[in-house]
């Protein structure tokens, strides 16, 4: 699937169509079957979406009709991604930790053989 070239800051939801190939009334469904698809609406009160937005429109159309996730299946492989991302963070996090500690260990031992024995 050819990725649509986002340009602008705002939307509106006949243009996030046209972009995704998708009918507006199947965007307006999505908003309420995926938590983190709530786009802003403007004082006349018409959805505005963002270039962030349509990304994630362009995620949820992947899951649901090329990897054949069903709506419950792809909400929560939205949500695992989410987590996965932390975790793998978290995890990157703490091996660069745990390596400036053998990097400070090994750099003491290199002094104390600098400075002998006294």
């Amino acid at each position: 699937m050819e990725k649509p070239k986002i340009k602008k800051l705002y939307y509106s939801i006949s243009e996030v169509s046209a972009l995704t190939l998708l009918k507006p009334y199947v965007l307006r469904y999505w908003e309420s079957e995926f938590p983190s698809l709530r786009p802003s609406k403007n004082r006349a009160g018409k959805r505005i979406y963002r270039s962030s937005d349509v990304e994630h429109i362009l995620i949820i159309k992947k899951l649901l009709y090329e990897n054949k996730f069903t709506i419950e299946g792809a909400r929560k492989q939205l949500q695992f991604g989410q987590e996965s991302e932390e975790f793998e963070e978290e995890a990157k996090n703490d091996k660069q930790k745990s390596l400036l500690e053998e990097i400070k260990i090994s750099l003491k031992e290199i002094i104390d053989l600098l400075e002998g024995p006294t």
